[in-house]
């Protein structure tokens, strides 16, 4: 009886091991933090091939269309980004978050669009704020004030180039895409919480001694 506790035992302590518990406390495995790692290379080395891109872009030599189609396409690339980082950190409540800033924001300056109705440089109507601009920065702002700096900063940048071509494109002004830029930052704001993952539940079970029940942790 007394070898049969003892393997139980030893098989919860190897089943605690393999997602995170040892039998001496909380530990964090390394595999977590090297995909925590992965990912944030991953994102930068996005932001540094875009920023390059941008540099050939806006090279005199370059044509104004392809800055444009930059803007066109990261206005939901940067929130397409955020949802995948959000998805390898299996934040449900994240993506949640990012859906609602988006959508808030987005809303918002259709509002603020119509009540203004601004003309824009080049002709049309409803250029404050920039929509572009918005949906950018709240991918970016939902980053930032989700995981911190280290994905908010890339994002930024990200996002001010995009405001760089609507300018460029003569389809805003600065203060329509700096406009822009502060809904989608204040939306975030009010709807993004920072993430915790320093709070894990772990199942345990084992069911020939009958134990069930869920260990708790937390690092301070």
């Amino acid at each position: 009886q007394s070898a049969t506790k003892t393997g139980g035992l030893k098989e919860i302590e190897k089943t605690w091991r393999r997602v995170g518990w040892s039998a001496d406390g909380l530990h964090f495995p390394e595999r977590h933090f090297l995909v925590s790692l992965a990912m944030f290379r991953c994102f930068v080395q996005t932001a540094l091939i875009l920023l390059m891109g941008l540099l050939i872009v806006t090279s005199p030599a370059a044509k104004a269309d392809e800055l444009t189609d930059y803007g066109d396409v990261a206005q939901y690339g940067i929130a397409g980004i955020a949802l995948i980082i959000s998805a390898s950190k299996k934040d449900t409540e994240g993506m949640i978050q990012l859906g609602l800033t988006f959508g808030v924001a987005t809303l918002a300056t259709g509002g603020i669009k119509r009540l203004a109705d601004v003309e824009r440089p080049g002709g049309g109507k409803h250029s404050f704020p920039s929509g572009h601009m918005t949906n950018a920065m709240s991918g970016a702002s939902y980053l930032h004030y989700r995981y911190g700096w280290k994905y908010g900063l890339p994002a930024y940048l990200m996002a001010g180039v995009v405001g760089l071509s609507r300018v460029k494109a003569q389809a805003h002004r600065w203060e329509d895409v700096l406009a822009g830029a502060a809904v989608a930052n204040l939306t975030a704001y009010l709807l993004t919480d920072r993430f915790n993952d320093n709070v894990v539940l772990i199942p345990v079970f084992n069911s020939r001694e009958k134990i069930y029940g869920i260990r708790i942790g937390a690092r301070f």
